[in-house]
């Protein structure tokens, strides 16, 4: 691990925790995570993820997992079950039972209630053009609304007649009556309550109104006990507005919101809408397509809880906005390959070779390690034939100097195994390469003769053993760092048409078995997943999870 990597990044609200315990401000810390079950997280919410639930691991406390379920017309089980099955995968668990605002519906209601009784809600008749004219600019205060100035005998009425279900949807909503000239928007008589007559995943067809996102989830922090409502900076301007509701209701607890720079990525999207887009127009497979920054989709690519948790680690927790290189993404992945993954062999582009001087019917056993530094996970065994195959970018007709490949009369060694030379190259009649006809020195198996300089070492498998495997070689969803950075520009223009390329590869018979989501460093070629899907008996699915490549650590070298 490099210095860099071992020197703890900053976390501002880590630090505030631990300032506000040592000065008795904070007993036990209650954090929670508050997905909208609208769609499938992706790594943004991988961040949220490990902040909230690692602060309550660090400080002994507990981590809420709610879901914030006000919009029953978006919002669908199968996410709610993803979501959890992602939380559960990136090794966190929350405490107690799974919590949603939904099971508050009631409470809100009385509150809204309160809200009217105290004169500090009315109904809404404007329609949400009219209502966007009425709200005014940031540099012009808003107009009160024609029905501001109801009684609340006349709101409480109309309230229960909207709870009824008298009024289809939109014809009236429930708005807080704060200020309509205040500087922050939000402010401005904002809405508690819509009426939508749609079955709910959770209370089914018992409620005709809902109560807005930002009526809900203040209060459903006080009433689960929350010490730190923690979010993303988009919601800073959001707080007078959460601080107005807790203080102008009987909450029984008073949370505090804090807010922290969310997770940029350059190379991708993480809009909620942009992605669903993605899989209702069917350019990705689905959610978990291995190119979606879903953390569904990261997994079946091939990344790893512990990878994505440290790679949350390195960025920290700051309030400056800014953009992560992607390659620092692939960073963590390899690192945490590199450790654990089983080496094995597998060509992707084969061109035969043919060994002159073995016997045809003769196979060699030869064994190599399953990981070289780590010899407890034993060896692996390699059938060595008179046929086969290497790959195609590994031989070179006419190579440049400096070419340590196989080329006519150019000596390479087969990894784990023998030196061969090139003596004869086989081309049918339209000058296509059928095969290469080579030579062994059988006195080079596992060393390298004094005297002898063999620079080349590539990989290989035996033609009459090999497995045939589907490979998906994936790459970057999208071709620039901001896709959808100019409004003006369809960040679809920017799909990378070389996203997914799936080639028929040759594997070394240990992969035979392989099993779904068993990681492997394919020797020179890169990190590949089994598919957690496709991966089934009888049919071999590997996905390309990152190259050997790695640019970050080249970046951390040259900045130490």
């Amino acid at each position: 691990m490099s210095k860099a990597e071992t020197t703890a990044a900053p976390n501002f609200i880590r630090n505030l925790i631990t300032d506000e315990r040592a000065q008795g401000q904070t007993t036990k810390v209650v954090t929670r995570f508050p997905p909208e079950p609208n769609g499938y997280l992706h790594i943004g919410h991988a961040k949220s993820i490990c902040l909230n639930f690692g602060l309550a691991e660090q400080f002994g406390g507990d981590c809420h997992l709610r879901f914030d379920d006000t919009n029953p017309a978006k919002e669908e089980q199968e996410y709610i079950d993803s979501i959890q099955e992602d939380v559960r995968w990136l090794g966190f668990q929350w405490a107690g039972e799974v919590r949603y605002a939904s099971n508050y519906f009631d409470q809100l209601y009385q509150w809204a209630l309160h809200l009217i009784r105290e004169g500090k809600a009315y109904v809404c008749e404007l329609t949400p053009e009219q209502m966007r004219e009425y709200r005014g600019t940031l540099t012009e205060p808003g107009r009160p609304s024609p029905f501001r100035d109801r009684t609340p005998a006349e709101n409480l009425a109309e309230f229960e007649r909207m709870r009824a279900g008298e009024y289809p949807d939109g014809a009236k909503v429930l708005r807080a009556k704060i200020d309509m000239a205040a500087a922050n928007i939000n402010l401005r008589d904002p809405i508690l309550y819509r009426i939508r007559h749609a079955h709910h995943h959770q209370t089914g067809d018992l409620w005709c109104i809902y109560p807005s996102y930002d009526f809900t989830h203040g209060q459903s922090d006080a009433i689960e006990g929350v010490t730190h409502s923690i979010c993303t900076l988009e919601f800073e301007d959001h707080r007078p507005l959460y601080e107005w509701f807790l203080a102008n209701l009987p909450v029984p607890h008073q949370p505090k919101q804090t807010e922290f720079a969310r997770l940029n990525l350059n190379y991708t999207v993480t809009s909620k809408r942009k992605l669903k887009l993605l899989v209702d127009q069917g350019i990705v497979e689905g959610w978990d397509d291995p190119r979606m920054p879903t953390i569904a989709g990261l997994r079946r690519r091939g990344y790893t809880p512990a990878a994505l948790r440290h790679f949350c680690d390195l960025i920290g927790v700051t309030r400056s906005n800014g953009v992560v290189d992607i390659n620092m993404l692939y960073h963590s992945i390899r690192t945490d390959l590199e450790e654990n993954a089983q080496r094995a062999m597998c060509v992707l582009n084969p061109i035969k070779v043919v060994i002159t001087n073995m016997d045809a019917d003769v196979a060699t056993q030869i064994k190599a390690p399953v990981h070289p530094a780590r010899p407890e996970l034993g060896e692996r065994v390699l059938p060595f034939s008179a046929e086969l195959y290497i790959d195609a970018e590994d031989f070179m007709e006419d190579p440049p100097k400096k070419y340590f490949r196989l080329a006519p009369g150019q000596e390479v060694r087969l990894r784990n195994a023998y030196v061969i030379r090139c003596d004869q190259v086989i081309k049918d009649e339209q000058g296509h390469i059928l095969e290469l006809q080579c030579s062994l020195d059988k006195e080079t198996l596992g060393k390298n003769p004094e005297g002898r300089k063999v620079k080349g070492v590539i990989h290989w498998v035996s033609a009459a053993h090999a497995v045939p495997a589907e490979v998906r070689l994936y790459d970057n969803l999208f071709t620039v760092e901001a896709p959808d950075a100019d409004k003006e520009v369809d960040f679809l223009a920017h799909l990378n048409p070389d996203s997914l390329v799936s080639v028929q590869a040759y594997c070394e018979p240990s992969l035979a078995q392989a099993q779904p989501e068993t990681h492997y460093q394919f020797e020179r070629v890169g990190y590949f997943c089994a598919d957690r899907h496709l991966c089934q008996e009888g049919r071999l699915v590997f996905n390309r999870t990152v190259g050997l490549k790695d640019s970050w650590a080249k970046i951390q070298k040259k900045g130490a």
